[in-house]
């Protein structure tokens, strides 16, 4: 790291409250510059493509294994908890096309996966190519991976992903299952526990947590600046998710610009914010952990 931006080391610890309020500005200061002073765009372009080629066959993916175990209305409630997590301006196109999928014969929808297994690895693994080059640029790896090395990285990325949301689903749908069909009393009154959003945001902090230590450097990043990076650009997916909604319904009426392709754009807008608040989670763990460093606590 350069080393006009490191934090001076005080003599000692001081305990004043006004003296970490401005540590944590700079801190945050130093973060945004790091997202905002370079060519950070041209990544987040790359991801938001990238994703959006992935997301419907990955949707389609999960809808058809999840058909073959299971009769369409099961399928097609699954179809409305996964599009609880998409702003209401896209949420139609979304549910439509997985209504679509669970109804849809188990041979046409084999066939029909296996197509879309193709693109969507291709598109997934491209995106966390992108993901995982922005990363390295925002944390300024001065050791870049080889061309093989990075290819393999960023495909346990995206397979270590895959695993992580297929087991983090599987709890929530467990949940969901056993609380409707059993009537769960005890579960009646911690609803937070089968909400989608709780398993979301842990899903997503967990995941972003790993990659900040483990992918974004050759030398891994230490563990309370990588979940503070997670937990920080998690609350700025949710947060982006909102806004979006909120943009599109009180701010900029889309459909009057865009006309049948508003959809799309949304669905843009709302990948590059979050695209844009995973790179922020990566600078804030790298100047969290220079601040760790410069302090002799890390």
């Amino acid at each position: 790291m350069p080393a006009d931006r490191r934090i001076s080391r005080p003599q000692t610890l001081r305990w004043d409250p006004l003296h970490w309020l401005i540590i944590g500005l700079r801190t945050l200061w130093r973060s945004l510059t790091r997202l905002w002073g370079r060519d950070v765009m041209l990544y987040t372009g790359g991801v938001s493509f990238f994703s959006l080629l992935a997301i419907f066959p990955a949707l389609a993916i999960l809808v058809t294994l999840f058909s073959l175990f299971s009769n369409p209305s099961q399928a097609e409630r699954l179809g409305e908890l996964l599009a609880d997590v998409i702003p209401e301006g896209a949420r139609g196109l979304v549910q439509q096309e997985l209504v679509r999928l669970a109804y849809a014969p188990h041979v046409a929808m084999s066939a029909q996966g296996i197509v879309a297994l193709a693109i969507g690895l291709y598109a997934a693994h491209r995106g966390f190519k992108a993901m995982l080059a922005g990363l390295s640029f925002i944390h300024d790896e001065d050791e870049p991976m080889g061309f093989v090395g990075f290819n393999l990285l960023a495909l346990a990325v995206l397979v270590a992903t895959f695993a992580l949301l297929s087991v983090v689903s599987a709890v929530f749908l467990g949940l969901r299952v056993m609380s409707s069909t059993f009537e769960l009393r005890p579960l009646q009154g911690v609803s937070w526990l089968v909400s989608e959003w709780t398993w979301t945001s842990a899903s997503l902090t967990l995941g972003l947590a790993f990659v900040y230590r483990w992918a974004m450097s050759r030398r891994p990043v230490g563990w309370r600046a990588s979940l503070l990076g997670g937990v920080i650009a998690t609350g700025l997916c949710l947060f982006a998710s909102w806004a979006t909604a909120f943009y599109v319904h009180d701010v900029a009426h889309l459909g009057a610009t865009y006309g049948s392709i508003a959809t799309v754009v949304l669905f843009l807008i709302w990948l590059s914010w979050n695209v844009n608040a995973i790179f922020f989670g990566g600078a804030l763990a790298t100047e969290v952990e220079l601040v760790l460093e410069n302090l002799g606590d890390s």
